[in-house]
């Protein structure tokens, strides 16, 4: 049984409200202010619900601010990921139009080189046939440039002649050769776009037919082949031909000459009015400008002149087409491709002709 005392003792340990009024009471006694203790008891509080009220705003904040900083994270992360991106990819593209440019350059002049060594093998003694070597070697890069889509224009007609030879030994449909016929027809279109395109950057190289072999040169006419020429030639290979046909040959072929005929005429004033521009004025002076700024005026008619002529060269290869039929501009495409095979040939047989000690 436990003593008084102990009871006390545990009674004193357990809150007891009505003694901790009493002790109020006495504490106020005691101070004789009421007023006082109240505002005592009211600043303990207050700085009790202050401080818990502090924890808790600092709690709720850490909480909002680390909520925060984690949804932000992923995309601070994103962005940094897709600028790192487009940087990488604008240095890419930077590397990439260097090493085309690069390749630009060393393409340009690979070309040149091969160019000049084949012109050096092709034409042999012309080079030391009386030039001065530093003047005639006037390939550009533009040159250079139209040279190697010209050997590539030969290589496709050439694969064409043969494919052409090999349908007609075959006698497949008319249907099946036309498609040969508009290629071939569509093939010489792009050597007119191409040259049109040379002579703007250098019309003299196109007039010269450097570009060409030394036997196609011979028979060059305004940078190309006479058309009334070749239909002499082409007529007696595309026989049978109706009255009819041979009508409108004979016509198309008038027609040709008066055409070649004016544009020759054209050509001869042209060449006397540059020789008069250039050779206009005082000689022995040292100098010559205003001489060379009018004969730089009228180049451009020169242009025109070959733009014509080639004009004109297409212009028969359509009207034979119409004329015949699809089996004889079949045939005549045919021989037209390799009478030029026979002028390349020829040029590389008198190149590699055996030569007698000097």
């Amino acid at each position: 049984m436990n003593s008084p005392q102990f009871v006390s003792s545990r009674r004193m340990s357990v809150y007891d409200p009505i003694h901790q009024i009493n002790m109020w009471g006495e504490g106020f006694k005691s101070n004789g202010n009421l007023s006082a203790s109240m505002t005592l008891i009211d600043e303990a509080d207050l700085k009790f619900d202050s401080s818990q009220s502090e924890d808790a705003s600092h709690s709720i904040l850490g909480t909002s601010n680390k909520y925060d900083q984690e949804a932000s994270r992923p995309i601070d992360k994103i962005q940094r990921r897709l600028a790192q991106n487009r940087e990488a990819a604008r240095k890419s593209r930077l590397r990439k139009k260097a090493y085309v440019q690069q390749l630009e350059s060393s393409r340009l002049k690979l070309v040149q080189l091969e160019q000049e060594l084949e012109r050096v093998r092709q034409q042999g003694m012309y080079m030391g046939g009386g030039l001065d070597s530093n003047n005639m070697c006037f390939v550009g890069p533009m040159n250079s440039a139209f040279e190697m889509e010209y050997g590539h224009w030969v290589d496709e007609q050439n694969r064409q002649i043969t494919e052409m030879r090999i349908a007609l030994n075959a006698h497949i449909s008319d249907i099946e050769l036309r498609i040969l016929v508009d290629g071939m027809m569509n093939h010489y279109t792009e050597i007119y776009r191409m040259k049109s395109a040379a002579a703007k950057a250098d019309v003299f190289y196109v007039m010269s037919g450097m570009w060409k072999t030394t036997a196609e040169r011979f028979f060059l006419w305004i940078g190309g082949f006479r058309p009334s020429e070749l239909l002499k030639i082409l007529g007696p290979m595309i026989e049978p031909l109706t009255e009819q046909q041979r009508l409108d040959i004979d016509n198309l072929g008038q027609s040709c000459q008066q055409a070649e005929d004016a544009l020759s005429q054209g050509m001869e004033k042209l060449r006397q009015t540059l020789a008069d521009s250039v050779a206009a004025g005082q000689f022995m002076e040292g100098t010559y400008v205003p001489q060379m700024a009018s004969a730089m005026e009228r180049l451009d008619a020169l242009v025109s002149f070959v733009n014509q002529a080639d004009h004109l060269r297409q212009e028969t290869l359509q009207q034979m087409s119409r004329i015949l039929t699809i089996r004889q501009s079949a045939r005549c495409l045919l021989a037209l491709g390799e009478y030029f095979q026979r002028l390349r040939a020829l040029s590389s047989l008198w190149s590699n002709r055996p030569r007698e000690p000097a």
